[in-house]
């Protein structure tokens, strides 16, 4: 709808926010916008992973002046359509066609947001990459000092300008190997190659290497630890204030005819396309429990009074008696996360009134119902399911005094969600995932902590957490109950120590300690895990921020957690220096994936774009799957990056030795040490695979640690001196000739060697020093010294167990070594002239070949004793932390010792208030949102900054 123009069709790349779009049908959405009338149905799979259908309802008109989203608070998304999201279903209302108005394009939509979000991901703050910089510049630091070294040589023996600056450069490029960064990748891709195996895909390969140091791991509940699918188990009604007998499906019996199974047969988003019903699996699991079935409007309905664009509902073949012949469904609330309620109005074939029916979290919904009509054991009864594990959902109902059907469209939500009538419980079986219990075990015995966030109750988190034994048997849950202000009282927060009691041997109740013990008797390290609710962790965070870090260091289960606490949760872990896993599958999840630092979805849908790495296989063993390969890329990378600082060392000792007589080494043989060796063993180093059982510790996270530069130094004292004794032994032997001064000489004496060649006698009779001369002693006895030594630091950095398997299941890495070493002990030993003038060798004694062998072993020898009984031992480095008193800096850390050593932690049975202040409270500031903010504090603060849309989603 163009202004002056009217309804026009245009290119999507014209549109502009402030264009109103008439939506005709099934179409892909080319920009966010905003319905104003009629309603549709869409699916943002593309967005936030989830298949279902999710209707949309235009936005609701009013009088005040607030701005919409702010109006609408955490339920603005249900008027807004997402830029690449299907729109497969619209419903005109009576005022005309569907209508939309633009409100962002391209890559300011929510598309745009999660476009800009892949192609310039968050900075990865990983000590290995700031490390590996680090470590280069001081290789480079090295190569400069080897720059001026050769100057100062060439320069005193008089060597001309040219020649004296090409040595110089050569040996200042020595110290930095070129394939070094091309090296550290390998182990990423070839793990990245493991895991596609097992079925995880990966956007973000930098992240592999953190998951190798994740320590804690957070797990949605639904269908992450348990069965996406829901069971029924029977409904509960309720009548004359009293909860009445339980209607088991089990037993097989319909479920009979009464307010309740009204409800659940039209109080759902459930929508009929192409003669299939579709939907949410919980709505349909209830619906199909009902055994009705739902059609769309025909001429015989519209008798009735109905509106022909519903969906109407009767009872199927199988379905009990009911006085009702069907249900139109006229208007839909839909379901928010953060509201946990959703509600319809409907209308009775027959009558010319309305009814409304809700249903959503039984806490939250017995706010809305008459205080008469709730069941005084009201408490008690959820209680009592809920510990048991089950899914529990409340339903309400009252009736519409309304007989237009103009202003049921027009009716606020605020009006129809009041003075409900409660109707009973409908009770579900979420069973556990086969794997969850044996990969959380798996877990717990690598000492990587486990968390459950959770948008479901509390009492079922809990028990699905001790089902699960993510608390283990024998520990101790609190519950952390926090308020907000109110009037005169400031927050507080309340603890309680939960205790599982035995009653019978069948029952199972939990029961809340009210002795007078305000401290926990013997808890102490993790013990006891503190639970609570998204409600109270907003409080905590708002009003007791310097005690979230104590919680949150044993905290275990949070419940009823809306999309942005689940994200403002994972970064508050992450402010205390852990490195945080989370593991989901539905649209709440997707913040909190990104936020993570390794975030794994279990959705094959496109929302797994928005996680580093999705599993097509939906189970939570891809969590030790992802840390064990992880674990292996990182010592991977450790060792290459080892080896290659080895390697430049190694060479930039040696040819420093022969610059010191204005000699190198020739071409032929940098060639075989470059290509032969190193570049065929870093490529192949990193391919050796995970070790298959998780290790109770972690590798080390950053390469300025104490062990490897010990080893890096060790190893540089071991060649400097190996190569410098070789060097300055061989001169004293008594066949020794100065090759490149005396050419006379040397072929003099060359009768006194017992060799099988000769040297063609092309020298002159008093040969001048020759800058950049190969032919000597020196580099003949220097070159295998270096190559064996740069074939044993291979093997000495190639760690096996316990983060990868042993060396030689490495099968193409060990033939190379193998061959690399046989390759070189052949040209040592062997005696053909064409492999001497090639490789630019001088014939030496049999016994001094023998010497240079025995050397290199002695060296090999000494090197893998000190890096595998001393640099590698674990034990020893932890026994050296503990004598001389160095700790961990980890903010996690130093809150375990410090809570540990408090007698007054943790706090049971007693309750804390926060401190006076402006208002009487502490308002954190850095945590409110449009969808925190009171609405009393919206109208005082004004506008709020947009947040990022995978946060709020």
């Amino acid at each position: 709808m163009v202004k002056d123009k009217g309804l026009q069709k245009l290119e999507s790349h014209l549109l502009v926010p402030g264009d109103t779009l008439i939506l005709p049908g099934k179409t892909s959405l080319p920009c966010d916008a905003i319905l104003i009338d009629g309603s549709c149905v869409v699916t943002e799979g593309m967005l936030t992973g989830e298949s279902i259908p999710v209707t949309k309802t235009p936005l609701p008109y009013t009088e005040n002046t607030v701005a919409w989203k702010s109006h609408s608070l955490e339920d603005y998304r249900k008027h807004v359509l997402f830029c690449g999201t299907e729109l497969i279903q619209v419903k005109p209302s009576g005022q005309g066609p569907v209508r939309a108005v633009v409100l962002q394009t391209g890559y300011n939509t929510a598309k745009g947001d999660l476009v800009r979000s892949i192609l310039y991901p968050r900075p990865l703050n990983f000590k290995l990459y700031n490390d590996a910089f680090k470590f280069i510049v001081f290789l480079a630091f090295l190569g400069i000092v080897g720059f001026f070294y050769a100057l100062g040589v060439y320069m005193y023996h008089g060597v001309s300008p040219r020649d004296t600056a090409t040595m110089a450069l050569l040996l200042l490029t020595v110290t930095v190997p070129p394939v070094l960064p091309a090296a550290l990748t390998t182990g990423i891709v070839y793990a990245q190659k493991r895991l596609k195996k097992k079925k995880i895909f990966c956007i973000s390969p930098q992240r592999i290497n953190m998951c190798g140091q994740i320590n804690l791991v957070c797990f949605d509940k639904t269908g992450t630890l348990t069965e996406d699918g829901l069971d029924l188990w029977g409904t509960v009604p309720t009548a004359d204030n009293c909860f009445q007998e339980v209607n088991s499906f089990a037993s097989g019996k319909v479920l009979p005819w009464g307010p309740l199974c009204a409800a659940m047969t039209s109080c759902h988003s459930l929508i009929l396309l192409n003669g299939t019903i579709q939907g949410d699996p919980l709505d349909l699991k209830m619906f199909e429990g009902t055994a009705w079935i739902m059609e769309d409007c025909d001429a015989d309905y519209r008798t009735f009074g109905m509106p022909g664009s519903n969906i109407i509902i009767k009872p199927g073949p199988k379905a009990s008696w009911s006085p009702v012949e069907a249900i139109a469904i006229l208007r839909q609330f839909p379901f928010s996360s953060s509201l946990q309620r959703m509600s319809v109005v409907a209308q009775v074939a027959g009558e010319d009134h309305f009814h409304v029916y809700m249903k959503g979290a039984p806490e939250m919904l017995a706010k809305f119902c008459k205080s008469e009509t709730v069941p005084k054991n009201f408490p008690q009864e959820l209680r009592k399911y809920t510990i048991q594990g089950f899914r529990v959902i409340a339903f309400a109902h009252k009736g519409l005094k309304m007989k237009k059907l103009s202003d049921v469209e027009n009716i606020a939500r605020e009006k129809v969600e009041s003075d409900l009538t409660f109707l009973g419980l409908l009770i579900m079986e979420n069973r556990l995932k086969k794997e969850s219990k044996s990969v959380l075990k798996e877990l717990h015995e690598a000492c990587i902590r486990t968390v459950m966030i959770t948008g479901d109750n509390l009492q079922t988190a809990i028990t699905v957490a001790k089902n699960s034994e993510m608390i283990p048997g024998g520990s101790q849950v609190i519950l952390v109950e926090a308020k907000e202000p109110e009037d005169l009282v400031p927050a507080s927060v309340t603890w309680q120590l939960v205790e599982n009691q035995e009653n019978g041997p069948e029952k199972n109740e939990t029961c809340v300690n009210i002795g007078n013990s305000s401290v926990l008797d013997g808890a102490r390290g993790s013990c006891y895990h503190f639970a609570m609710s998204g409600k109270s962790y907003q409080v905590i965070f708002q009003h007791f921020n310097s005690l979230l870090p104590k919680i949150l260091v044993n905290g275990t289960i949070f419940a009823r957690m809306s999309p942005g606490q689940k994200s403002s949760l994972i970064e508050e872990f992450q402010k205390l220096n852990y490195y945080v896993g989370m593991c989901g599958d539905g649209a709440n999840d997707c913040g909190a994936l990104k936020m993570a630092h390794a975030g794994i979805s279990l959705s094959e849908q496109e929302a797994s774009v928005a996680s580093p790495f999705t599993s097509k296989i939906a189970n939570i063993a891809c969590v030790p799957h992802l840390i064990r390969e992880g674990r292996a890329a990182l010592v991977s990378s450790f060792g290459v990056f080892k080896y290659l600082t080895m390697y430049g060392i190694i060479q930039l000792i040696g040819t420093s030795l022969l610059y010191w007589q204005l000699q190198l080494f020739g071409n032929y043989q940098y060639l075989m040490q470059d290509v032969a060796i190193t570049l065929m063993v870093c490529l192949t180093m990193s391919s050796t695979h995970a070790y298959p059982k998780l290790a109770p510790y972690r590798p080390a996270g950053q390469l300025l640690s104490p062990p490897l530069l010990l080893s890096v130094f060790l190893n540089t004292c071991f060649t400097c001196i190996v190569q410098i004794c070789a060097f300055l032994y061989v001169k004293q032997q008594p066949w020794y000739c100065e090759v490149y001064r005396y050419s006379k000489c040397f072929l003099d004496n060359q009768s006194n060697f017992s060799m099988n060649v000769s040297l063609e006698r092309n020298g002159t009779e008093n040969a001048t020093l020759v800058p950049g001369s190969v032919l000597s002693f020196e580099s003949t006895t220097l070159w295998p010294l270096t190559t064996i030594n740069c074939i044993t630091a291979a093997f000495i950095f190639s760690k096996g167990k316990p983060f990868r398997k042993p060396i030689y299941t490495n099968y193409i890495f060990s033939f190379l070594l193998i061959s690399a070493l046989g390759l070189t002990v052949f040209i040592l030993f062997s005696d053909f002239q064409d492999i001497y003038r090639g490789m630019e060798f001088i014939p030496t004694l049999a016994s001094w070949r023998v010497s240079i062998l025995v050397a290199a072993i002695t060296q090999f020898c000494v090197a893998f004793l000190v890096e595998d009984f001393i640099l590698q031992n674990r034990k020893l480095w932890l026994w050296i932390k503990k004598e001389f008193g160095f700790y961990s800096k980890s903010q996690y850390r130093h809150w375990q010792k410090t809570l540990a050593e408090d007698s007054t932690w943790p706090p049971t049975n007693r309750t804390d208030y926060s401190g006076d202040g402006e208002y009487g409270f502490y308002i954190n500031r850095g945590y409110e949102s449009p969808e925190e903010i009171p609405k009393a504090k919206l109208g005082l603060e004004g506008q709020t900054t947009e947040q990022h849309f995978w946060t709020r989603l």
